[in-house]
């Protein structure tokens, strides 16, 4: 195969987030990555062009390539025109398999900061085998979700004894605002929960795992922890599914791994306000009617203010255990929904573009495909990966 025309192309380069990691990669991408803008607007995209050129003069030049995700032909003209495709047009539900079936076909690389289980799973259902075929590498969750707690975990797993059964437990403190688009994926989630067991039932049904290693994801308990900040109440979003996944496909991981994650706040009634507020609206998303308003309630491509961004941030804590060895960890940043998400996103994407990686395919999670380079990189872009104490 003749080498494409672009390293990276930002599919939804127009969005919100789509366009805060255009300008990461204006910042910070070398001269040398060839890297290109694609969405469903041409006026758009020529606005966001201007705008990287007042931040890099060279980026007044940035190609632009219209794509829509309901047109195949432009899709799958994306996909073979580069060897990364990075996509934030969400909710991957409803727009995000077009991407990854042309990516699939043509052996394109493809990271996205999707955090919908279901999207996942219906996506290793799919196109898992073809990538394999192709040497297509497809990373889902390469932002806030799953990043922050996939390679904090192998980074907590490194600090362990090798050989040996490893728990760990990992709480997720944020301060920050919600953007539309992820928002919009949280409604969607929430509305089709049956529809995601449904998917995940079939995919444990289909996937083979390690029969001489043992991973269990251990849901755990409500309960105040003096290392975690606060409350810690157990928080089953995608990123525990993404950690579990990384442990039965490393070895690193030992003979037998368990993982639980949690949520922590502050305060108790805060928390209590928030496992209630989250009840209700999942009951609301399951009617048509109350969904759609809830829906009209934040659009997608809208998100907080730079000043807002600026006051973000986010803190994960692990405590490991293996024997009688124990370990603490921390990853840290700032925004978590935006800034950091932008960065990881685009490191990803750089990653995979220039770094010599394992010779891996198919569905991988961000630590099997990127692993300690991607830590690196994001050490070297200011989030910290620190042991804070071990014995």
């Amino acid at each position: 195969m003749t080498d494409p025309p672009y390293d990276i192309v930002v599919f939804g380069a127009t969005g919100f987030t789509g366009a805060l990691t255009a300008e990461y990669l204006a910042a910070h991408a070398p001269q040398s990555t060839r890297w290109a803008l694609a969405g469903r607007n041409q006026g758009k995209l020529e606005d966001v062009r201007r705008r990287l050129a007042a931040l890099n003069p060279a980026c007044a030049e940035v190609p632009l390539l219209r794509a829509d995700v309901t047109d195949t032909d432009s899709v799958r003209n994306v996909a073979e025109a580069t060897r990364v495709v990075i996509t934030t047009v969400g909710p991957y539900i409803r727009h995000g398999e077009p991407l990854v079936r042309a990516c699939a076909s043509a052996g394109t690389d493809y990271v996205d900061l999707t955090g919908e289980p279901e999207f996942v799973d219906r996506m290793w259902l799919g196109y898992h085998e073809q990538a394999i075929e192709t040497g297509a590498r497809i990373v889902h969750s390469c932002g806030f979700d799953s990043i922050p707690y996939d390679l904090g975990a192998l980074f907590t797993v490194q600090q362990l004894p090798e050989g040996a059964p490893m728990a760990l437990d990992g709480f997720v403190r944020v301060g920050g605002s919600v953007s539309g688009g992820t928002y919009q994926s949280t409604i969607e989630i929430l509305a089709r929960l049956r529809q995601s067991a449904s998917v995940a039932r079939e995919r444990r049904g289909r996937e083979t795992r390690p029969s001489d290693r043992r991973v269990k994801g251990m849901p755990g308990t409500p309960h105040h922890d003096e290392f975690g900040g606060g409350w810690a109440v157990p928080f089953p979003t995608i990123d525990p599914q993404t950690v579990l996944r990384s442990a039965r496909a490393l070895e690193r991981y030992g003979p037998e791994f368990t993982y639980s994650h949690y949520l922590v706040v502050k305060r108790l009634p805060v928390l209590i306000g928030m496992v209630g507020g989250v009840a209700g609206v999942a009951a609301l998303a399951q009617i048509p009617p109350t969904r759609k308003l809830l829906l009209d309630l934040k659009t997608s491509g809208s998100g907080p203010s730079p000043e807002e961004r600026q006051k973000a941030w986010f803190r994960v804590r692990f405590a490991g255990r293996s024997g009688d060895r124990q370990v603490r960890t921390e990853v840290s940043g700032g925004d978590p929904g935006y800034g950091e998400t932008s960065k990881m996103l685009a490191e990803s994407a750089l990653c995979l573009a220039h770094d010599d990686l394992p010779e891996r395919a198919g569905q991988l999670t961000p630590a099997v495909a990127m692993g300690d380079a991607l830590r690196r990189r994001l050490e070297g872009a200011g989030i910290g990966f620190e042991v804070l104490d071990g014995e």
